[in-house]
């Protein structure tokens, strides 16, 4: 349709066809006339009031800030996007679009208009995507009426484009830093030389930071760099640039990955305002500054010729490796290797670095953890040539690295960034590599120290061998001798016992009764030997059982009272208040704990009142036994080691006892512990079981 009467007609019929949605997409010479024009005002509040959704799409400019502000009132959304050109407005049924005219007053002179479903999901796709993309009216109109620069990235793909962005940048700036390989200088020498002497004028008068510089110089660019110098520009020399150049002015960013070789222009670079981006570039440029050689020495030493030690970090994982295998090829008398993990040597094994050293006719010294999955390998190394000789070390934990000394020449350390990776690229993280004398040295001197600490090493795991053999061969022998001595004592027992039954001589039984005492006190150490091999050795059987521990408090009492005849001291009162408490537990271990506790407390205790205590604490899911007693109570040189063997002051028994009893509570899940009491006066021994324990 032609003409702008019909024009308007057309957008009034459009918008009196639409019963859902009216999407408008429209540059900023529209929003002025979108108010201002009543017909097309009065169009858009008609359909609104008939429930239609009105959303409006353009670029918000200072020029047309009072239109949008009032179009916000009228549309239900209003949104900002840079730079449209399209000018379209699409229905529920119908696309529109006008041929408008940068003229804001003037109204279009043709419009086309359809009702086809492919033109319509067409220009509807468009629309939603340049929809998000937008940021609404409201952040917009803020920036402007602000002064802010809204943050924003960009890709830039267009020569002549990146051209004019770099000199805007330029032009605005009052300090650049730039990192870049040596086509990056180039370029600014062939494009923006002046716009950078003109940063440094500015510098020059007391404004603005100047432009610094960080290059990698060497002889092909010494000329280069030295106009540069002489144009006010500060430049350092970093032995290892990062694999991307970068440039920043006040508040911008210039990123490009580009090797930029003879000085070719760039074909892409990303352009960011962005904060977040900004601060980062920032942060990495000044870590490399303090880092960097002035460039007026580092040429000064390229001119006179000088063997500078190098000294570089390596951040990329593929760079290290090709250095590693570099270093490897070129080795000419001696390679050093210190591994800190199995992993590490397999990693390092699989990316040839043991297979390059093979065909090697030099020395090669390894430290290595010992273990099953590299045992092959390392036998093969060793029987090869005769040049391989290896040590092992224990495996490092925490902070690992993996370090490399060819000809006492130069070094290679490489950090581990996670030991459980496969690959070699993907568990290294930074690595370092120098010839500097003094550090390779230094290297040198920690790889000797291991090497001498390995020989102490296996001197020490011998002995400690030699140690664990002899332990076993003892327990063995206490196994066998404590089986040996049992078998006697039984039948010696029970015929003195029947010989004492049949004599009347007095004299006569009291020897006998020696002998049956005596006897009993062989048949207890022995069981007591055994039961200490059992425990250390983790094989104490429980044969458990429902009872009521209860009856095996009492029993123990009349065992001590009547039956063992321990008892003989008439000063001494044994008090307990009986409980029935029904368990599940090995019974005859239970009561020789409740045994050994008992007779300890009538053993220290001269006179007074021994109080056995039972309690189920259903608030702890426990169930608790005390003994305490009014005697000496426990020496301090005793405590710490209560309850190990032979841990005693007494004159009669073996010290046994409580060793005993902590492994038997140990095995029912329980607790035993023996403190002095509070008053002064004597000692508590107590142990507790778990409720599982409980029937």
């Amino acid at each position: 349709m032609y003409g702008a009467d019909n024009v308007i007609d057309a957008e009034l019929e459009f918008f009196a066809n639409s019963n859902k949605c009216i999407d408008t997409c429209m540059n900023y010479t529209r929003p002025s006339l979108a108010v201002l024009l009543e017909p097309i005002k009065k169009a858009f509040l008609d359909a609104k009031s008939r429930g239609v959704r009105l959303r409006y799409l353009t670029e918000i400019t200072s020029d047309n800030i009072a239109a949008a502000k009032e179009l916000m009132n009228i549309v239900d959304e209003l949104r900002h996007l840079d730079g449209i050109k399209g000018n379209f407005m699409v229905s529920e049924s119908e696309y529109l679009a006008p041929l408008i005219l940068f003229e804001k007053w003037k109204i279009a002179s043709q419009v086309i208009s359809s009702n086809a479903k492919e033109i319509l999901d067409q220009h509807q796709y468009i629309f939603d995507t340049f929809w998000n993309q937008a940021v609404s009216a409201h952040q917009r109109i803020r920036e402007i009426e602000e002064g802010l620069v809204p943050a924003k990235t960009r890709i830039l793909y267009d020569q002549h484009e990146i051209i004019k962005e770099f000199r805007r940048l330029n032009n605005s700036a009052s300090k650049l830093s730039i990192c870049s390989v040596f086509g990056g200088m180039q370029i600014v020498y062939n494009y923006f030389f002046d716009s950078y002497k003109r940063i440094v004028d500015i510098y020059q008068k007391g404004k603005g930071d100047g432009v610094r510089w960080i290059i990698h110089i060497d002889k092909d660019s010494i000329n280069l760099v030295k106009i540069f110098l002489d144009s006010g520009i500060l430049i350092r020399h970093v032995k290892s640039m990062p694999p991307i150049s970068f440039g920043i002015s006040d508040k911008e960013v210039a990123i490009t990955i580009e090797k930029m070789e003879g000085g070719k222009m760039i074909q892409s670079v990303l352009i960011s305002n962005e904060p977040l981006y900004v601060n980062h570039f920032d942060s990495l440029f000044e870590e490399l500054w303090k880092s960097g050689i002035d460039a007026k020495d580092r040429i000064s030493d390229i001119e006179v010729g000088a063997d500078l030690a190098d000294i570089e970090v390596i951040p990329n994982p593929t760079k290290t490796r090709e250095v590693y295998l570099e270093l490897i090829k070129n080795a000419e008398e001696e390679i050093l290797l210190m591994f800190p993990t199995t992993n590490a040597f397999n990693r390092q094994e699989k990316i040839g670095v043991l297979e390059l050293a093979k065909g090697l006719k030099v020395k090669v010294r390894l430290l290595v953890p010992a273990h099953i999955s590299t045992e092959q390998s390392l036998l093969q190394l060793r029987e090869l040539n005769g040049y391989f000789d290896v040590r092992y070390i224990e495996q490092t934990t925490g902070a690992q690295a993996t370090f490399l000394v060819v000809d006492r020449k130069a070094s290679l350390v490489m950090e581990i960034k996670d030991d459980l990776k496969t690959s070699f690229d993907e568990a290294i993280g930074l690595s370092t590599y120098s010839n500097s004398k003094a550090g390779v040295l230094s290297y040198v001197a920690i790889f000797e120290n291991l090497w001498k600490q390995t020989e102490l090493y296996d001197d020490i795991k011998k002995a400690h061998e030699q140690l664990k053999m002899h332990d076993k061969m003892q327990k063995e022998f206490i196994n066998v001798a404590a089986h040996e001595l049992r078998t006697p004592i039984q039948p010696i027992l029970g015929l003195t016992e029947v010989l004492l039954s049949q004599i009347k001589d007095v004299k006569q039984r009291e020897m006998l009764e020696v002998a049956i005492r005596n006897a009993k006190r062989l048949q207890q150490l022995t069981n007591d030997i055994l039961d200490v091999t059992k425990i250390e050795g983790s094989s104490l059987e429980l044969k458990k059982e429902y009872f009521n521990l209860n009856d095996v408090v009492i029993n123990a009492m009349n065992d001590i009272i009547l039956g063992k005849g321990v008892l003989k001291n008439e000063k001494i009162k044994l008090s307990y208040n009986p409980q029935d408490i029904l368990i599940r537990a090995d019974k005859e271990r239970i009561s020789q704990v409740i045994s050994n506790l008992l007779s300890n407390a009538i053993k220290f205790t001269p006179e007074g009142t021994i109080l056995i205590r039972v309690e189920n604490d259903e608030n702890n899911n426990k169930i608790n036994l005390s003994v305490k007693d009014t005697g000496q109570g426990i020496s301090s040189t005793i405590l710490p080691r209560l309850f190990t063997k032979f841990a005693s002051k007494s004159y009669k028994g073996t010290g046994l006892g409580l060793f005993i009893s902590k492994g038997i509570v140990e095995a029912h899940g329980g607790k035993i512990w023996g403190e002095n009491n509070p008053d002064g006066k004597g000692a508590t021994f107590s142990f507790s079981l778990p409720a599982d324990n409980l029937a």
